[in-house]
């Protein structure tokens, strides 16, 4: 079996670690110089990962929106923008989302066996639908990513449902995380992350591998794993050298 791609946990959250409002409106967590960060990072990765509501909920294109970035991917032999991975315990993906209508991205949607046919017959050619069993884990669809779609670098964006079970499961190499300036305070609105044992904890805490201010936002990068420790001491060992 391959190895599981590298995963890089990517969200924006207020002080009091919300997603999002309650109110059906988008709720805009970030500023355009932060979006345009995460704009590059996409570009970087082989693959581009949110769950089944925030498609539902968000609308998302999950497209590289930068035409230069854009380009540079062509230049290397590989598409405009990022496979497009979703996955959905229920089925209820609409054909009509931008998901699968926007971008010439390849889209996987991974889903339990016995939802697989009912998906493949209503979305027919807009994506590859991929049964993984009885429930679909987080450790199986990387392990298809990895050895069956050529996925070497994973960027997860979301929802609160979807970043629990990554990290729950101690699958993240890198959280991405940044804090808008302002509170939330709806008992409603979703949380970045929702109860769950996770594996750090005050005797293992993570790395805070660094800090940036961006405009009126913070961005806190952790490092979650070997893998990523061993990508940052190779990035200094190469800065030193220039």
């Amino acid at each position: 079996m391959n190895e599981r791609p590298y995963v890089t946990l990517s969200c924006a959250m207020s002080i009091d670690g919300y997603l999002d409002s309650a109110e059906p409106q988008r709720l805009a967590m970030s500023n355009a110089a932060d979006l345009d960060r995460v704009d590059e990072v996409r570009a970087r990765s082989d693959a581009i990962m949110v769950g089944a509501s925030t498609v539902r909920r968000d609308d998302p294109r999950l497209l590289v929106r930068d035409t230069v970035r854009r380009a540079r991917r062509l230049s290397y032999g590989r598409p405009e923008s990022p496979i497009k991975v979703t996955v959905t315990a229920s089925g209820e993906l609409s054909p009509e989302a931008a998901f699968f209508t926007t971008g010439e991205a390849s889209r996987l949607v991974y889903s339990p066996s016995a939802a697989a046919p009912a998906l493949r017959a209503r979305l027919g050619d807009l994506a590859t639908v991929v049964g993984l069993g009885e429930c679909v884990t987080m450790a199986a669809l990387l392990d298809d990513l990895g050895a069956h779609r050529g996925v070497r670098r994973l960027m997860v964006e979301g929802g609160g449902r979807v970043l629990t079970q990554f990290l729950e499961a101690d699958l993240v190499d890198e959280l991405q995380l940044v804090v808008a300036p302002f509170f939330v305070g709806e008992a409603g609105a979703p949380r970045v992350v929702g109860p769950g044992c996770f594996p750090w904890t005050a005797s293992r805490r993570a790395r805070l591998a660094d800090t940036r201010q961006i405009g009126d936002v913070v961005l806190l990068r952790y490092s979650l794993s070997e893998r990523c420790d061993a990508l940052d001491r190779h990035r200094a060992a190469l800065a030193a050298t220039l």
